[in-house]
């Protein structure tokens, strides 16, 4: 081992507490890493200093983070930081790993060489047809509850072989479409996400001499985020430790949001039993946000009684207090959020420093729609990632049956898009054939047209259709990556389908197919250096750009460098920081929500997901709750959050609206100044559309002078007063 003074450049960054995690003797450390405490960099130098100062070559590491960004950041900045060489290292997701064991060792996993994975959405599908097979009523039995099921069941390492539905009805259909489910994937040379890790696990299990070979090779396993390991997850670390591997473990109890996710409260504390003796190292001092701003935080979180227990704190500076205003409706926090919103970048700041956090999706129509009218430019974060949009899974599902002609999935997509004549008769047939003899439907539909089965005009169709596959299949088999997808989209008609319809939206499809090209044609650069790699797995070009496309499709999705206003749920948040953060909507049963109220264990992983969100921010902290509010077609009345009482009264100064004159909810009569008539609040008025209503607050002057009305059943509406109709009616009586 290295003198500590050799290694000075890359020590001395560190401050007291990241040392001693970087520094940590070998055995199994937990680093308990507090919000903006610098955890990336201490794993990135934890690994750095086992290669510099312990000599321990790269191919003897293996990194876990929870997304592949991640993992593409940490391999970047080690490269910079480390003198030594790299390539050996294993740095990936879980999912990202155990893809990678599972093509070195397919025959052993029991899998078709060419397995691919099925990604949520087309997982969804699948269950759909299943349900639909079982002549199943889908509204009592969607596929989304299928899918919880099924993945909560890989989750906890249960196979349908493994589980006894005993004599309830209900658990005996969720356990025959499971046992449909792994049929169907099998079938298809198929693998879900929670497949993944549990064939790895049973891999591991069924195989002790590989798992030997495993544990010997890596003898430094470090996870990121390791509070959000669900049991798995859990289990594929023990077992890839085993008796003389190293765990370190970097998470933070009060960031566990993601119990609905199979997340496991306890393993960290599981981890120091079943690890034992491991060392604890707290990180505490934060990088990112104010004095106040973690005061307050450190307040809110010292209410849940089952952490081990942190208080962050910085050297910088105290900042100002949190911001709480409290708003009439929905629109009035909103335009509250807005004016802050346009002072803030009168400041000269760009719009990109301000987030929007909520709790429910649903929170972000009147957001965007206020935003929208004062023409602030934003971006509602978490939305369609470019690998899930429809016309990319066309061709991708084009691309998976080159690759896989037995992948159901894939052909149940590709065959009749775009149209070409094979009906919904012909192919259910195609199904049927598929499940009697428990063929693929490629292959069942080989035979019904070997058969003659299918109607002429039918027969014809499904007969030009695989043969375009396999001409494809032939012509392509010498051209690169991007070439080949290029003739894709050009022979399956996918490209003239969209450049036919003349709208923009199907333009943009276009360009979005085109786009396809240049990202295999990237992926193709980018894979150069891993082609041993490649190789050495029994991947193709085509196979490796599948499933990295597929596991994209799982990550989270990242903010844009636009210089827009960011809008997003408290739980995209996580990761994430922004010098101006509003976090609205702190009311009872909004936030905490209401069923998580039911619980001790739910209204403790709320009041993290607040954690969460206070600690976003930098600068400034802004809360926002409603007297009223309509969500999901149903006006509530509500009382501020809880959390807000939870935070020293101190810590947080009351905020009113200054440049929008807004009556409160029941003054006495305001005017609202019009040139054809007069409306004031509380007024009872009638609309041709929308017939009678209350209104509620009003805005403007002149031809934009604007009131905001309760149509009860319709809903609150604005209106343009100078197009609107509206007339004054007496209050019932």
């Amino acid at each position: 081992m290295h003198d500590l003074d050799d290694l000075s450049p890359l020590l001395d960054a560190l401050n007291p507490a990241q040392r001693e995690a970087v520094c940590a003797p070998p055995g199994h450390t937990l680093v308990l890493a507090g919000a903006g405490s610098g955890k990336t960099r201490v794993l990135i130098h934890r690994i750095a200093y086992l290669m510099q100062a312990c000599q321990v070559p790269a191919h003897a590491v293996l990194a876990v983070t929870f997304t592949n960004k991640a993992a593409s950041e940490m391999r970047e900045r080690l490269h910079k930081l480390s003198r030594l060489p790299i390539g050996g290292l294993w740095v990936g997701t879980f999912h990202g790993l155990a893809h990678r064991l599972l093509r070195l060792h397919w025959q052993e996993a029991q899998l078709p060489q060419g397995f691919q994975i099925l990604d949520s959405d087309d997982q969804a599908r699948a269950l759909r047809r299943i349900i639909k097979n079982r002549s199943l009523d889908e509204k009592l039995w969607p596929a989304a509850k299928m899918q919880w099921y099924i993945n909560q069941k890989k989750d906890e390492g249960l196979r349908p072989a493994q589980i006894d539905p005993g004599d309830n009805r209900h658990a005996q259909i969720l356990w025959e479409i499971y046992e449909d489910y792994q049929q169907f994937c099998t079938r298809s040379g198929l693998v879900d996400f929670g497949e993944l890790l549990l064939r790895t696990h049973e891999l591991f299990k069924q195989q002790p001499a590989l798992l030997a070979h495993y544990q010997q090779r890596f003898q430094h396993v470090l996870v990121d985020e390791f509070q959000d390991t669900n049991h798995i997850q859990y289990l594929w670390l023990r077992q890839l430790t085993g008796l003389q591997g190293a765990a370190f473990a970097v998470g933070d109890d009060d960031q566990l949001i993601y119990g609905w996710r199979g997340a496991k409260p306890g393993n960290l504390q599981q981890f120091q039993a079943d690890f034992a003796p491991v060392q604890l190292v707290r990180l505490e001092q934060n990088y990112r946000s104010t004095g106040l701003i973690l005061a307050a935080a450190n307040a809110l979180i010292h209410h849940n009684t089952a952490r081990l227990g942190k208080t962050l704190w910085t050297s910088g500076a105290e900042g100002a207090p949190i911001g709480l205003y409290g708003a009439r409706n929905e629109y009035d926090e909103a335009r509250f959020i807005t004016e802050r919103i346009q002072a803030w970048v009168a400041q000269g700041c760009p719009y990109a420093e301000c987030a929007v956090l909520y709790r429910s999706n649903a929170q972000s129509r009147v957001l965007e729609e206020t935003l929208g009218a004062a023409k602030l430019p934003y971006r509602v974060y978490g939305g369609q990632r470019y690998f899930e949009r429809a016309e990319i899974k066309d061709a991708l599902a084009y691309l998976r049956l080159l690759a896989n002609s037995d992948d159901d999935s894939a052909f149940e997509r590709a065959v009749n898009t775009p149209t070409r004549g094979i009906g919904d008769t012909s192919l259910e047939q195609v199904r049927q054939l598929a499940r009697k003899q428990g063929l693929s439907l490629w292959r069942a539909s080989q035979h019904l047209l070997a058969d003659n089965t299918l109607s002429a005009r039918a027969g014809n169709a499904l007969r030009r259709f695989l043969e375009l596959i396999l001409r494809l299949r032939q012509e392509t088999a010498a051209l690169s990556l991007s070439a080949l997808t290029d003739q894709v989209l050009q022979q399956s008609g996918l490209l003239d389908f969209y450049r036919q319809k003349k709208g923009e939206k199907e333009q943009m499809r276009v360009e979005n197919l085109e786009e396809l090209v240049s990202a295999t044609k990237q992926y193709q650069d980018d894979a150069t250096d891993l082609s041993a790699t490649l190789r050495a797995e029994g991947q193709t070009p085509l196979l490796a750009f599948l499933s990295n496309a597929a596991l994209d499709a799982g990550d989270e999705q990242t903010p844009t460098n636009q210089d827009t206003v960011q809008l997003m749920t408290l739980h995209s948040a996580k990761g994430l920081e922004f010098p101006l953060v509003f976090l609205c909507g702190l009311e009872e049963q909004l936030f905490p929500h209401r069923m998580a109220t039911q619980t001790e264990g739910g209204l403790e992983e709320e009041r993290r997901l607040c954690y969460v969100g206070i600690t976003r921010a930098m600068r400034q902290l802004y809360f926002s709750h409603a007297e009223v509010r309509r969500l999901h077609g149903t006006e509530t009345y509500s009382r501020p959050s809880r959390f807000i009482q939870e935070i020293p009264s101190g810590l947080v100064e009351d905020v009113r609206l200054k440049t929008v004159a807004h009556a409160p909810y029941r003054p006495p009569a305001a005017t609202l100044a019009h040139s054809t008539a007069e409306f004031h609040i509380g007024q009872h008025v009638s609309h041709p559309k929308f017939g009678e209503g209350v209104v509620l607050s009003g805005e403007g002057q002149g031809a934009s002078a604007r009131v905001e009305v309760n149509f009860g059943r319709q809903g609150v509406k604005w209106l343009v007063l100078a197009y609107a109709n509206l007339q004054a009616s007496p209050p019932r009586s």
